[in-house]
């Protein structure tokens, strides 16, 4: 299907797609008012994965893998380093969930065979712990119109770069200039089928449920170096395809990705029609169905404008609309759960959340009337920041921390939702059996990582610490077992000191002390002084480096007789101007060579034309020693 970017002189364009998409809305209700959809509950799921390379970082070869997989149910994504599984629809009953299981593992098997001829490995991650801003260029975008186009609108819309702060254990600020921020994310989006006359309680199930659930999945605790939310995921991607521009905020326009604003009252109409009021369409594409015309003829309209622009709305639950052998029907998709840590972990999650969806339609329960809306969306925001630390508001008023209310309320209505449905009670023990023993271990995939790296000796970058773990993730993958019983990652001798090494961005000083042009010389005296430091890099007001104060400057001023004390000096006449710069993905090799030929003891890293990091030769020394250090345990 041929698709265009929506472009503001583009009226013509956006009028027919416009009239579609409103037949489109028209036809939907027609339908569900004649009662043509499947009433039957299925299951479905897609899965995002990472490709990696040999050193743990991302491998932007997915596109070469899809032909040598060779299945349908895998696709490409957003970025070359990322794939999709599309697990077979299924009714929810008997072994529909080991079932699940079984064709994950021999999807992502048939990936890994693919991506060993490429020298690749599959790695599942909310968020891979090695991703730099690096990779998040154009040139890593999968080579799709769809893609690009998809940049150039959101783009467009929002007026140039987005620039966002994550405040969590640490804090990030980041500007970025393309959506490639969302290939950063992958997850296990999870369907589950339902009749139109159930889909508004079903759906507000759906959204009551959700925070405690990912309080109990979350797998995404790190991002561009940082520490920050349990499932950072939830933060980035929000922020990532956030078109609106300033007055939007002022005008509290929502979101594109959202959790929503309100229990819906009586149908999936409402979430839709909504959708379109607020979201201007994305794409426009040559629809050559009349779906009012299809549905008087007895035909099944795909929807197309409406199933489009509907895929560019990202709420954490979503409606869909879908066809199956002819026959419509709608789903909630559930795209709030990351990938991984294994596929068995996945499969708990959904268990979990499904139990749930069917254990409380089992009671004659509104949890519109039991429940604020307010305290189900602060509870989702709550669970991707804390995870099984969080504390939650559930019905009738009730606080508890995450894992009592699991263990009191959850997991026992879970149970009885699934035996109700007629799982196998093999699978309802082994899937709600890892949900338990995780959530009373309090060891989730987040708590896995952060843990992994707090114990690793602190004398070792964070780049070689980050590769040690994301190694460590693929090797208990493999193994399939629950993340809930791995031990610690550690930095063994599998994980190359040389490749942590190889760039100045994986070892450079990221937390600097800087001081303005028209500061006194007095207080870079002092930084040095109080934190150790040769080296003072001197910023503008908005972030740009406009010169290096060293040590030895200072030590030339006062070799010719000026006291600092009694007369005001500035940094702005004493700074070295237009110091020698280099960027983060800088070959070490090259930055020495520089460093050498030019005669300098120190390089300030830039991105973006902003400071990001500072290289010393006491870092280059400490890099040497490190590798051969190596050497010499290798003879």
């Amino acid at each position: 299907m041929p698709e265009l970017a929506m472009s503001e002189n583009d009226q013509k364009e956006r009028q027919v797609f416009m009239r579609h998409l409103l037949g489109d809305v028209e036809a939907l209700d027609r339908m569900i008012e004649a009662g043509l959809f499947e009433s039957e509950h299925r299951i479905g799921a897609e899965m995002e994965m990472f490709l990696v390379d040999q050193a743990m970082r991302p491998a932007s070869v997915g596109p070469d893998l899809l032909p040598l997989a060779a299945d349908e149910r895998l696709t490409t994504e957003l970025a070359k380093f990322n794939l999709e599984a599309n697990a077979s629809p299924r009714f929810f009953r008997g072994n529909c969930l080991s079932a699940l299981e079984d064709e994950l593992v021999e999807l992502v098997g048939k990936v890994s065979g693919a991506a060993e001829t490429h020298g690749a490995k599959v790695l599942l991650a909310g968020i891979l712990p090695t991703l730099r801003r690096s990779d998040l260029g154009l040139e890593n975008m999968t080579p799709k119109p769809r893609y690009h186009r998809l940049n150039q609108s959101i783009t467009n819309m929002r007026d140039g770069e987005i620039h966002f702060s994550i405040e969590g254990n640490e804090n990030l600020e980041v500007t970025h200039d393309n959506v490639m921020l969302e290939s950063a994310n992958t997850s296990f989006q999870i369907h589950f089928q339902v009749a139109p006359e159930e889909f508004a309680r079903l759906y507000n199930i759906a959204q009551a449920i959700t925070g405690p659930v990912l309080a109990a999945s979350v797998n995404s605790p790190l991002f561009l170096g940082r520490d920050l939310w349990s499932e950072t995921r939830i933060a980035v991607f929000q922020r990532a395809v956030d078109e609106r521009r300033r007055m939007d905020h002022e005008r509290d326009a929502p979101p594109r990705v959202s959790f929503g604003d309100a229990w819906v009252r009586e149908s999936v109409m409402e979430v839709f029609r909504d959708q379109i009021a607020r979201h201007r369409s994305i794409f426009a594409s040559a629809i050559h169905e009349d779906a009012l015309e299809i549905l008087a003829a007895g035909g099944t309209p795909d929807l197309s404008a409406l199933r489009m622009h509907n895929g560019t709305v990202y709420r954490w639950n979503r409606a869909c609309y879908g066809i199956t052998n002819g026959v419509p029907h709608l789903r909630i998709e559930n795209r709030a759960l990351p990938a991984g840590p294994t596929i068995v972990d996945q499969v708990a999650n959904a268990a979990f959340f499904y139990g749930l969806l069917s254990g409380f339609l089992g009671q004659d329960r509104d949890v519109t009337k039991e429940m604020c809306f307010a305290d189900a969306k602060n509870n989702f925001f709550a669970a991707a920041r804390y995870g099984l630390d969080s504390r939650l508001t559930w019905m009738r008023g009730k606080v508890a921390e995450a894992p009592a209310l699991i263990f009191e309320d959850l997991l026992p209505l879970a149970r009885e939702g699934l035996k109700r449905s007629n799982i196998d009670s093999a699978d309802i023990d082994r899937y709600l059996g890892i949900i338990e023993q995780r959530v009373e271990s309090r060891q989730t995939g987040a708590s896995w990582m952060t843990d992994s790296l707090s114990s690793m000796e602190s004398n070792t970058t964070l780049d070689r610490r980050e590769r040690a773990l994301s190694a460590a993730l693929i090797d208990n993958q493999a193994s399939q077992k629950p993340v809930h019983t791995w031990p610690l990652a550690t930095c063994d001798a599998q994980v190359s000191r040389r490749e942590s090494y190889r760039r100045v961005e994986q070892y450079m000083t990221r937390k600097l002390f800087t001081v303005r042009p028209d500061d006194l010389v007095n207080l870079a005296a002092c930084l040095m002084d109080w934190e150790h430091i040769k080296y003072v890099p001197v910023e503008d007001e908005d972030g740009r480096l406009v010169g290096l104060l060293t040590y030895r400057g200072l030590l030339r001023l006062l070799t010719q007789g000026k006291r600092m004390l009694e007369k005001d000096i500035h940094v702005s006449e004493i700074m070295h101007k237009n110091p020698l710069v280099v960027a983060p993905n800088t070959r070490t090799l090259d930055a020495m060579r520089l460093m050498r030929a030019e005669r300098v003891s120190c390089l300030p890293v830039i991105e973006n034309d902003k400071l990001v990091g500072i290289v010393t030769e006491s870092d280059l020394v400490d890099v040497s020693l490190h590798l051969l250090e190596k050497y010499l345990e290798e003879e």
